[in-house]
């Protein structure tokens, strides 16, 4: 355990956290490709805010060489000949979909590249990444052993661990999230487990394969969206019989075994992609998931539902929708967390726009320059700068501002309003979820 030398490649939401939790106690190399997050994180700041200042502070070392004198810390850099000395790589990087939903490997694959041209004899690499059950094995060991030379199992072995990591939440961090783990021999994956168990202080798991951890991960989001599309679903019954979905959820819940599930919008990096990694694979294998895909697509369909309903009520009210403007509350995936990432918020706001409503975003959390790549939007960050008199607004994420937030300031006398996350009192509002 003491030779231990951890490289963490991908220093995102989910390898960060976790490189810093290594180098508490070991000497800890973190890899990343992009310059300008090196030199942040090398200042000690961490824009999505995973990790703090301190926390950095205390772990960051000056350079590879003092990292080695100290024989433990984290050294942050994007050159990779300075991985060569690490035997302990873990792969972090992100697993998206392309635009027809299908999985996009690119970052795995490229990744694989990267520790594949400095893996030695004896090393061990861990994926992190959410992948369908085989792709471990099928799709990143190919690229290992043609650019190393080495031998699966023989010269260097695999290990899979599924990230866990809640972005935004400051309760359920990494070491306080139990660990599922396995290794792609028993005492590979006993020393797996081993140097996770040095960090996650909630324990850990020991899968039996890699491809049964592959598959308990990728379920556990499926399972949630699942549960998540049935009550969005009933939603659009209850509205159409006028009963509060909310209230029939709160009178359900008095039963021991009923699920606190509620409706909304259902993007992230997790939960609305990973069901498309097991579809992927099960129609690869001939199969056709119907309550996964279905699913999936009641829930993509709720952004352009409250755009829709919120038309109606505005024409109900004889308000013009022609130009009108709207006021859109929040643009990234969850509450309280800057993450923009396959945000559903925008679906609300396409499809406004299809309307020819003009649509303002207010997000005193997303930065400005990643919503104007990402979604071509120029954003409000501060409530201050808001200076038009809106016909509507739309509650779409309920950061913790929003909730002592004086809509009335920024609507016009006749108005609607809509809370998709029934955050505020619901004999103030319009309607909701």
């Amino acid at each position: 355990m003491d030779n231990i030398k951890v490289a963490v490649i991908g220093l995102g939401y989910v390898g960060l956290p976790l490189a810093v939790e290594f180098g508490k106690h070991f000497e800890v190399v973190g890899f990343d490709i992009n310059q300008n997050r090196i030199n942040e994180l090398r200042s000690n700041k961490d824009i999505t805010l995973e990790t703090s200042t301190e926390q950095l502070a205390e772990v960051n070392v000056e350079s590879l060489k003092s990292l080695k004198k100290q024989k433990k810390g984290l050294w942050i850099t994007s050159d990779i000949e300075e991985l060569k000395d690490s035997n302990f790589y873990i792969v972090t990087v992100p697993t998206p979909v392309d635009k027809n939903n299908r999985p996009d490997l690119m970052p795995l694959y490229k990744a694989s590249e990267t520790v594949g041209k400095v893996l030695s004899n004896g090393d061990i690499v861990v994926y992190e990444s959410t992948v369908y059950p085989g792709a471990t094995e099928e799709e990143c060991l190919p690229i290992l052993e043609k650019l190393s030379g080495l031998t699966y199992n023989t010269d260097f072995y695999l290990g899979y661990s599924p990230e866990r990591i809640n972005p935004g939440d400051k309760e359920h961090t990494v070491t306080k999230i139990l660990k599922v783990t396995s290794g792609s021999t028993p005492e590979i994956a006993d020393k797996i487990d081993d140097v996770y168990r040095r960090i996650i202080v909630a324990g850990t798991y020991k899968a039996t394969s890699i491809k049964v951890a592959e598959a308990a991960k990728v379920i556990e989001n499926s399972q949630r969206d699942i549960n998540i599309a049935f009550v969005n679903e009933l939603s659009k019954i209850f509205r159409l019989m006028g009963i509060d979905t909310h209230e029939v959820l709160e009178a359900a819940g008095t039963k021991w075994n009923f699920l606190p599930f509620k409706p909304g919008l259902v993007g992230g990096h997790c939960i609305g992609v990973d069901p498309y990694y097991l579809a992927h694979k099960a129609m690869e294998l001939g199969y056709n998931p119907e309550i996964i895909l279905a699913g999936r697509r009641l829930n993509d369909s709720m952004g352009p539902f409250v755009a829709q309903e919120t038309i109606k009520l505005m024409i109900k009210k004889g308000l013009p929708v022609h130009h009108a403007k709207v006021l859109v509350l929040g643009i990234t995936f969850k509450e309280d967390c800057p993450d923009i990432r396959n945000s559903r918020a925008i679906d609300i706001i396409r499809e406004l726009q299809s309307y020819s409503v003009d649509v303002d975003v207010f997000d005193p959390w997303a930065l400005k320059d990643e919503v104007k790549h990402e979604y071509n939007l120029h954003l409000i960050n501060n409530e201050n700068d808001i200076v038009e008199k809106y016909d509507a607004v739309i509650l779409a994420v309920s950061h913790k501002e929003f909730k002592t937030l004086n809509l009335n300031n920024f609507l016009k006398e006749k108005h609607v309003k809509f809370d998709v996350k029934a955050l505020l009192d619901k004999n103030t509002i319009d309607s909701r979820l």
